[in-house]
């Protein structure tokens, strides 16, 4: 009865800051940001997205996501954090999807 009340006990001291390490993402109206990308994930193709207005855009690629560097279609790993991208996004509820993604030189 001990190690259960101990285990209930570091469960309830964990699990705030298990929800703390999370990012809080902010959902914005339909349209096109700027800005930085503050994290690549390439096994989920998901990215991050610091805009110029300081909101972390949080975007899951899906089949009809476009990807582009000049006007010419490029692959996921040709994005890297820090890189400057242009986000064109649809709100779908409360989340965002990525219509088009245009990496930026």
């Amino acid at each position: 009865m001990t190690n259960y009340k101990s285990l209930l006990l570091a469960l309830l001291f964990l699990l705030p800051l298990l929800y703390s390490c999370e990012q809080s993402t902010d959902v914005v109206e339909s349209g096109t940001y700027a800005g930085t990308l503050h994290e690549v994930e390439p096994e989920k193709t998901e990215i991050y997205v610091k805009t110029t207005d300081g909101k972390l855009l949080e975007l899951y690629f899906t089949e009809s996501t476009t990807l582009t560097r000049n006007g010419e279609t490029v692959a996921f790993d040709q994005l890297k954090e820090g890189g400057q991208v242009e986000v064109e996004v649809e709100k779908v509820g409360q989340r965002l999807e990525p219509i088009a993604v245009r990496i930026v030189e």
